[in-house]
């Protein structure tokens, strides 16, 4: 176990690791995903209160786990860059934030076009909405403050110490419907509870969460190998791999 965590902080051993997986996580990804939409979107039963407006959750629910997700993802990697100094947990920051800031840009805007046949209106101050846009704030400040700071130990180091600070809003966003009066439903999947929706409507739904986070994984390790690349320019093996 400890090999091969060690191996992990290898750029070099994990940007091979990381090209034979590609293919696999993006073709099981996409079927996954555009299976759970089509049986979502095309043949899943009306839901008896909002009839077909609710069909915006094969979007809205996936894109809002995965932000979160990845947010939880990026602060074990500060762990990682803070305790060990690795400086691919580091990478693994810098490549995804910019990914869970499109999601959370997704998860908000499909929960407003959810929010407008739902509640009346596009837009409220609901304690759910607020906290996942300030994590997407968040998202935007670990990117600033990657491009701000040139020197890369400082840097890294900086990154960490401002994930870890803004992990405390994860939490709050799982939390805020049961802490606050809000509008928002609570969460759709519960590992302790069986899901209250039939399964015509729920096993699509899980498929779609689980073929995005497998194109996430193909979509981190692509990035991710731009950063190595980019890291290591100056070390033989990169010279020898970039070389025509």
């Amino acid at each position: 176990m400890w090999q091969f965590f060690h191996k992990l902080g290898s750029p070099k051993w994990f940007y091979g690791i990381a090209g034979r997986w590609l293919p696999w996580l993006l073709i099981s990804g996409l079927i996954l995903s555009l299976a759970g939409i089509v049986w979502g979107l095309g043949f899943a039963p009306k839901d008896y209160l909002q009839g077909n407006s609710y069909r915006i959750i094969f979007i809205h629910v996936p894109t809002a786990f995965l932000a979160q997700s990845i947010y939880i993802m990026m602060a074990t990697a500060a762990v990682v860059t803070l305790v060990w100094r690795m400086k691919l947990a580091d990478m693994f920051v810098r490549s995804v934030a910019p990914v869970g800031a499109v999601l959370t840009f997704l998860a908000l805007f499909t929960g407003a076009v959810w929010g407008k046949p739902t509640w009346g209106t596009w837009w409220i101050w609901d304690a759910r909405l607020t906290s996942m846009l300030i994590l997407l704030f968040l998202y935007f400040g670990v990117m600033a403050l990657a491009a701000a700071i040139a020197d890369e130990k400082s840097s890294a180091r900086a990154v960490a110490i401002l994930v870890l600070v803004g992990v405390i809003n994860i939490p709050i966003i799982k939390y805020s419907v049961e802490w606050w009066n809000t509008l928002h439903q609570p969460a759709t999947f519960k590992l302790t509870e069986k899901p209250s929706m039939p399964a015509e409507m729920w096993v699509p739904l899980l498929m779609v969460v689980l073929g995005l986070y497998l194109l996430f994984g193909w979509l981190a390790f692509v990035r991710m190998q731009t950063e190595i690349l980019y890291r290591e320019r100056r070390t033989q093996w990169v010279k020898a791999f970039v070389r025509p």
